[in-house]
């Protein structure tokens, strides 16, 4: 009998499900009939790509080509003699069509392009962003909502080109529930001015806008702070213009203790350098909303600044702080418990979501960048912390040496910075009140009732299905582009086992089993 998808996860889930460990026996079973798994499905057929077709209104490739993000440039020309300062990104006007089959679905939509991203576009398959001059729907996604701004993921860095992608759906499965945002994706071909360029994830881009971000939208030019703000967590905050950047002092960098499944180890570590000559980068905030005054900026600086004081307050010291009238400052009171002055300020189910999204793809740029949230201040906004919107999964789920083996605590841990060899850090707001037992309660809920509505037999699934169905247009890109395992500049950005892979379908193979293994490790600690 041929093995399949259900034969081949019933292996690990009734192990997890009586308790029991997953011997390596029934590991070496599961990974040889995980294999066989991706190479004899045969009610998955080879589907046709949808085409994406970029036409510049110039006949020329040279934005998709030449630019590089003018931050990541400058680094590169700090240790390399001689380098040449390329480009940075620039629109380029163009028209684009989109194909299904034998479906047109745009036809020479008038838009502008441009390189998007950071260090992906130092890579020779670039990343794009696409702004439509009029609202488009593409491929149904986000349920056919028609918008202008889209984006092109390369997916180049990933030789199974479906960490992003599988991310994405593990995010819908988690944050959908509680009717927050998460990017819809789906691959397409793109061609440039005629010529093949490979094959992209079409993703939405990550805006305040109703039906994506949905929080509330100033009118033009309106400089009221009643107004919903898109934050990103960002390492890369000081590179914005100043009204859309700010510090935040956690607490006046105050020690945190590591959620690492042993009390911290006696080990507490700050998020924040001490001192000039520490390697360890300060970490503040960019606003991703269009804000036009100082007041705005100054106020929703001061508001999540306070916000991390009052769960530091509520976890550390058993406080509980709340905001005066207009939320210039914060200040003690016995009216409530410390979890109720905590979610006074902050979407708790969110941040927990958050968490069991973060845990379970070990991402490496965790403590640094895309990790985005939301707070609404307008007529009828919530006015508390909300996180959302995941993103930038590609340096995930295995593919750097995060996690390695699937097990251990990472999201609330202490971690090593991306390139890990200079300096050890935290995220602050996963581990801040990540020993209050009545938020692990939360965790605990959210995980077994994910766990056990089949949430993850579907992503394996789609592992497989997009790994089978694509498997024509995975093997053409590669031709176009190569494969990310043999290119020496993302080489040692991989681990050990994803440098292993030579195909998509052997990166898809590592990929299916890295994420069964860290399920197995969240559900043995999580699980009611």
């Amino acid at each position: 009998m041929k093995p399949t998808i259900k034969s081949a996860i019933a292996i690990i889930l009734c192990c997890l499900m009586c308790g029991c460990s997953v011997s390596e026996e029934s590991r070496a079973e599961h990974n040889e009939e995980t294999q066989l798994t991706f190479s004899e499905q045969p009610d998955i057929k080879s589907a046709e790509i949808p085409v994406l077709s970029i036409v510049t209104d110039n006949g020329k490739n040279d934005f998709a080509e030449k630019p590089v993000s003018e931050f990541v440039s400058e680094q590169i020309a700090s240790w390399t003699p001689g380098y040449v300062i390329p480009p940075a990104p620039y629109y380029e006007d163009c028209k684009i069509t989109l194909k299904n089959g034998n479906n047109t679905l745009i036809d020479s939509a008038e838009a502008s392009v441009k390189v998007r991203g950071n260090w992906t576009t130092n890579y020779s398959k670039k990343p794009f962003r696409i702004k439509f001059a009029e609202k488009q729907s593409m491929l149904e996604l986000n349920g056919g909502e028609a918008f202008k701004n889209w984006v092109l993921l390369a997916e180049y860095k990933d030789a199974s080109m479906l960490r992003n992608k599988t991310a994405f759906e593990l995010s819908r499965e988690i944050l959908g529930k509680d009717g927050l945002y998460v990017s819809d994706a789906a691959f397409v071909d793109v061609e440039i001015n005629g010529e093949y360029w490979g094959v992209y994830l079409l993703a939405e881009y990550q805006q305040a806008n109703k039906g994506r971000i949905d929080i509330t939208e100033p009118e033009d030019n309106y400089g009221g702070i009643d107004i919903g703000y898109l934050l990103e967590f960002d390492g890369n905050f000081i590179n914005e213009e100043p009204l859309n950047q700010f510090h935040v002092d956690y607490h006046k960098n105050a020690a945190l203790k590591p959620f690492d499944g042993n009390d911290g180890s006696g080990r507490t570590i700050r998020c924040l350098p001490l001192l000039n000559s520490d390697p360890k980068k300060d970490i503040g905030f960019t606003i991703k909303s269009d804000i036009v005054s100082q007041e705005q900026h100054d106020f929703i600086a001061s508001y999540v600044n306070n916000v991390y004081n009052i769960m530091y307050e509520a976890a550390y010291y058993n406080k509980a702080f709340i905001f005066n009238e207009d939320y210039s400052e914060i200040i003690e009171t016995d009216e409530l418990t410390p979890r109720e002055a905590v979610e006074r300020v902050v979407d708790v189910s969110s941040l927990a979501d958050m968490y069991i999204i973060s845990e379970l793809t070990c991402d490496a740029d965790l403590y640094w960048s895309s990790f985005f949230m939301t707070v609404d201040f307008g007529e009828n906004g919530n006015r508390k912390l909300t996180f959302q919107a995941p993103w930038d999964f590609d340096s995930a789920l295995g593919n750097k040496s995060r996690c390695p083996d699937g097990k251990g605590f990472y999201a609330a841990n202490i971690m090593p910075d991306v390139n890990g060899d200079t300096y050890e850090t935290i995220n602050p707001w996963l581990a801040v009140i990540s020993y209050e037992d009545w938020y692990r309660e939360i965790i605990s809920h959210k995980w077994t009732e994910l766990y056990d509505s089949g949430a993850f037999d579907r992503v394996y699934e789609m592992i497989v299905k997009d790994t089978i169905q694509y498997k024509d247009a995975f093997a053409k890109n590669n031709e176009r582009w190569g494969i990310s395992t043999n290119d020496n500049s993302v080489t040692g950005e991989l681990s050990d086992n994803a440098l292993k892979c030579k195909t998509q379908e052997a990166a898809a193979i590592y990929l299916d089993e890295w994420l069964r293994s860290r399920v197995e490790f969240m559900n043995e600690n999580w699980h009611k």
